[in-house]
């Protein structure tokens, strides 16, 4: 979905390929939640949905900004930060406790984030493609909110559900920008808007269905996985090729948010759920 996404962005616009998107995926998600008859959820789930939605529409225009600029690897090596994150946003908004451990974890998850970003430093560099590789931290910290909330919202609300109003309430975000920078897609692209919104509707009903049943330090190691399967796209899509610096620092940061998987508590490690 990400490699989609980011021909589909060279191709029509970023703006223009999160809008289409966004209404293909929404029209897909009603359909599917008029065949299957699911209910119309209540206020306080409707709550969830909307403030997910925004966190999500924010962070993959940060996200999906960056990936126009850096290698489709590279940056999601670094988004693996944001298990790291959730572990102090859980702190912060659920009040729990972060251990010696999980500190000594992230710390070194900075150290794999600091790798990755050393070979954007050396010699000649492009700066979009610094620039990007900060888009992507700022993604991260708005992708372990929005961790936190996707747990919670798979425990009330069905896939279907979950992944129709993500993309409802992400259009009704990038629809205030339309009146200035919308444009219909060329015929020729509106097999990939198809696909990246067929790819992201399946990978978020996916998500909530997994997350709703099984606890995160189950299912974050095979999130890892998505590093390896981005350097095979990247580099037969794009051509990108991944650097020694990018591997490392991957490998650091996913030691250490498998450390601060480890070192919480069962019941409380349900708030790192979480894709874009």
């Amino acid at each position: 979905m990400d490699a989609a996404m980011k021909g589909l962005s060279l191709a029509i616009g970023l703006y223009n390929a999160l809008f289409w998107r966004a209404v293909t995926g929404t029209v897909l998600g009603l359909c599917l939640m008029l065949v299957t008859r699911q209910r119309w959820p209540g206020r306080a789930v409707l709550r969830i949905h909307l403030l997910r939605g925004t966190v999500v529409a924010i962070m993959a225009l940060l996200f999906f900004w960056a990936l126009m600029r850096m290698p489709l690897a590279e940056a999601i090596a670094l988004s693996f930060i944001a298990p790291l994150i959730a572990l102090y946003l859980a702190a912060l908004l659920l009040h729990e406790r972060v251990g010696r451990q999980a500190i000594g974890a992230s710390l070194l998850g900075l150290v794999g984030v600091g790798i990755i970003l050393s070979g954007r430093l050396q010699g000649h560099y492009d700066a979009d493609a610094l620039l990007g590789a900060l888009a992507v931290l700022g993604s991260a910290v708005l992708f372990a909110w929005n961790l936190i909330i996707q747990r919670q919202q798979a425990q009330v609300a069905s896939p279907i559900e979950v992944a129709f109003f993500q993309h409802l309430v992400m259009l009704g975000v990038f629809a205030t920008g339309a009146p200035f920078l919308l444009a219909a897609p060329p015929l020729h692209a509106l097999p990939l808007v198809v696909l990246a919104a067929t790819l992201a509707f399946t990978s978020l009903a996916a998500l909530s269905w997994a997350y709703a049943r099984a606890e995160a330090q189950r299912l974050i190691p095979v999130e890892y996985s998505a590093f390896v399967w981005a350097a095979i796209v990247g580099w037969l899509a794009f051509g990108e090729r991944v650097t020694l610096t990018t591997v490392a620092g991957a490998l650091l940061i996913v030691v250490a948010c498998l450390i601060a998987a480890r070192t919480k508590r069962p019941e409380l490690a349900h708030v790192e759920a979480g894709t874009a």
